[in-house]
């Protein structure tokens, strides 16, 4: 099969980086089903797992977790899929990734893809919408039926991959949405997503959430850079309220701030499941499932802003490097091979 792999953690700039291989066809055992991907999209993972570094890959390995596809075949213990089925998922950081013709991924984190979404559309969704789903309802405890409706949250890093789906996950929820966004074009792709209000994250957030007539927010999900916005969030994090961080720190965090207001910190990784195979794996497929049929309900709409074909190393070293830019609103999808 053919598939995009690397063997030295090279910059994006560098040709080799991102290598055009041929690997020998995976085969399905257990609960693994076979994938004919049809559609990859980037997230930032990519590029923090191919960060340069002095370390060599024995074998080429594959990187991508965000895909859509056709089910090619299925393992003997298989329960939710057949072949022919249209399917999306983010899959699991351990194993081997989406950018190849053909994956394995554990039938327990997939799910049938959106019927309103062709395959690209599809594969921009299900690593953001299991980020921000799982940050609202598991981590955060808001409650999805809307029992926290008219809550306030404000969401850092509103135009991004995860920002873009979560303000949309929010509003099902009821949540009064306050999306940070910087830029013309930013701003006006957060207020189509359904944020309520805008604020400038490249300004001091006070004065702006004052000037909603609010002292603190009840939710903070800080969906971009934890160190730069931590006293912000400290600040403005209401009383026993509730936040949730999704990018690791470079240096300590000061906690007197969050501390003094007994406000709960919690982290958000969506490969835990996968990862340490919990009992609970399966409400991956489930939220997806969700998911689908709030997009198939047009309560949800895609957030491909991108597409490029075909799948190729060339094209995925322009992907990384458009995403390393840190100027990314919503997906960059890559289809085809």
């Amino acid at each position: 099969m053919k598939a995009v792999a690397l063997t030295r953690y090279l910059p994006i700039s560098d040709p080799e980086s991102l290598l055009d291989v041929t690997l020998p066809d995976p085969v399905p055992a257990g609960r693994d089903i076979l994938v004919r991907v049809a559609a990859v999209s980037v997230n930032p993972v990519d590029t923090k797992q191919r960060a340069p570094s002095s370390k060599v890959e024995p074998q080429p390995r594959v990187l991508g977790w965000d895909a859509a596809g056709t089910v090619a075949a299925v393992g003997p213990d298989v329960a939710l899929f057949k072949p022919g089925d249209e399917v999306y998922y983010a899959g699991d950081v351990t194993r081997a990734g989406s950018n190849s013709e053909l994956q394995l991924v554990d039938e327990r984190i997939v799910a049938l893809k959106p019927r309103k979404l062709d395959f690209a559309q599809a594969a921009a969704i299900p690593l953001t919408a299991i980020t921000a789903w799982e940050a609202y309802f598991d981590r955060m405890k808001i409650d999805p039926s809307g029992r926290n409706r008219g809550a306030t949250l404000l969401i850092i890093g509103g135009a991004g991959g995860v920002g873009s789906i979560g303000i949309q996950i929010a509003k099902i929820a009821g949540l009064r949405v306050i999306a940070t966004a910087s830029r013309r074009e930013t701003v006006e792709w957060v207020k189509q997503l359904g944020a309520d209000h805008v604020v400038d994250h490249s300004q001091p957030l006070r004065p702006q959430i004052e000037a909603l007539g609010l002292k603190f927010v009840d939710y903070i999900a800080n969906f971009n850079d934890t160190d730069r916005y931590w006293e912000a969030t400290g600040d403005l994090i209401r009383p026993q309220g509730t936040i949730v961080l999704i990018v690791g720190n470079r240096g300590p965090l000061a906690q007197d701030g969050v501390r003094g207001k007994s406000a709960t910190v919690c982290w958000e990784l969506m490969f835990t499941r996968p990862r340490f195979n919990t009992h609970d794996m399966i409400e991956q497929h489930h939220l997806l499932t969700r998911v689908g049929e709030l997009i198939d309900a047009g309560r949800i709409y895609g957030t491909m802003r991108e597409c490029v074909r075909p799948i190729n190393a060339a094209n995925l070293r322009a992907a990384h490097a458009k995403l390393e830019s840190g100027k990314m609103i919503g997906k960059l999808v890559l289809a085809g091979w």
